[in-house]
């Protein structure tokens, strides 16, 4: 009788196997793995394109990855708007204290982990009430362009006039709530200057600036010193707060690389009937349809090629007489382009005949007649209509009909 004997390996269960270090089982991943044969700017090349949330998550795979996320060239944009209401779609949202506090408690983490990170910021975008004592935010950008590399910073998107979150307040308030008001709009009239003074000396290369604007005169003056500007998009802050025209001359004029410029103006009624001068050697695209009651006498703008204006009726009314006196002031649009802007070539996103300037297109009679650019604080509003080939608009007047037309490419 034999008797068999069995080795140790021979009795272990098929689904046991021996186990490997785990340093080998970890080279023998890298050895299959082709991201971290990679160069290093590769590699930090594709993590770019993630956003935040994901950054951090590929912290989480290794100490290498950990490595890469912490470098601060992958951190060039500072975007506080990316949660929130900017999901929703809407301007602002009143949210409970407990939501407010939670919002609030991310927005300073936030600007610790990009602190941390030694950001180097070539975007940053905000929304918050810089006039707001309780929580200053203005302190807390201040902070962040103080101990972060903003030199490079190209693009800045900030709404200094509202918070993004708000929490819900049921508390009943005064009849001084005017006089508050405009000690609050002082106080963010006073700060968004303190951070665009700030800005001048730390990001000096902006070429593209999106903000709400004051026009005061220290505004203009700091808003002139970014001479890389190439893209502008001033929208107005308090529509009681008139602009002269020098004020809007001056700007203009003194930003040479100002490629783009859109403009928000709402002109007070007390305001009615004064016009302005726009002059400036690189402006290409000019775009005044959100404005209300903007009227140009005069533009220098040799290098426009494209304008943009639209007629928004106010909640007015004015006699017959009060509407010649205004209108009498100022000339007729056509003649304003013709002589102004030689290189106009498309008007609201309509192409204009290389010819529009060899012929007189205004109707006769219409000495007293503005065109419907200029009308935009009258009770009337403007048809677009087409005539052999032209297309014209139509600026009807209770006394009278007058035409104004621009010969645009038919479709």
């Amino acid at each position: 009788m034999s008797i068999k004997i069995f080795s140790s390996t021979d009795i272990m269960s098929p689904q046991k196997r021996p186990l490997v270090p785990v340093s080998s089982r970890r080279k023998a991943a890298e050895d299959y793995f082709p991201f971290n044969f990679l160069p290093v700017e590769c590699q930090l090349h594709v993590l770019s394109f993630l956003n935040e949330v994901d950054k951090c998550s590929c912290a989480l795979v290794c100490l290498s990855w950990s490595c890469l996320v912490r470098s601060w060239k992958l951190w060039r944009i500072a975007d506080y708007s990316r949660r929130g209401v900017f999901h929703l779609g809407q301007e602002g949202l009143l949210v409970s204290n407990r939501e407010f506090e939670r919002w609030k408690s991310w927005v300073h983490h936030y600007t610790h982990h990009l602190i941390s990170r030694r950001a180097s910021l070539l975007t940053l975008k905000a929304s918050f009430d810089l006039g707001d004592r309780c929580n200053k935010w203005g302190e807390l950008l201040g902070h962040l362009l103080d101990h972060v590399h903003c030199r490079d910073l190209s693009h800045l998107d900030l709404n200094w006039t509202f918070t993004l979150l708000e929490p819900l307040d049921l508390r009943v308030h005064s009849s001084s709530s005017s006089h508050q008001d405009s000690v609050t709009k002082m106080d963010q009239v006073t700060s968004f200057q303190e951070l665009l003074t700030k800005l001048t000396h730390s990001c000096p290369r902006i070429s593209k600036m999106r903000i709400h604007f004051d026009w005061s005169d220290l505004s203009v003056s700091l808003l002139t010193k970014f001479q890389q500007l190439r893209v502008l998009e001033l929208k107005y802050f308090w529509v009681f707060k008139g602009v002269t025209p020098a004020t809007l001359q001056t700007l203009t004029k003194s930003l040479p690389n100002l490629k783009s410029l859109t403009l928000q103006i709402l002109v007070p009624l007390r305001n009615l009937g004064i016009s302005y001068t726009l002059e400036s050697q690189s402006l290409e695209f000019l775009d005044v349809s959100p404005s209300r009651g903007l009227v140009f006498s005069l533009l220098k703008l040799p290098t426009l090629r494209e304008l943009r204006a639209k007629k928004i009726v106010r909640g007015i009314t004015l006699d017959r007489r009060t509407r010649l006196r205004i209108q009498s002031r100022w000339p007729c649009l056509y003649h304003v382009l013709r002589e102004g802007t030689p290189n106009l070539q498309a008007l609201n996103n309509e192409r204009l005949l290389p010819s529009w300037r060899d012929e007189n297109y205004v109707s006769p009679g219409s000495c007293h007649a503005s065109c419907w650019l200029h009308c935009a604080h009258l009770n009337s509003f403007p048809t677009k209509s087409k005539l052999g080939e032209l297309q014209h608009f139509q600026h009807f007047d209770s006394a009278r009909c007058v035409q104004v037309y621009f010969p645009l490419e038919s479709s």
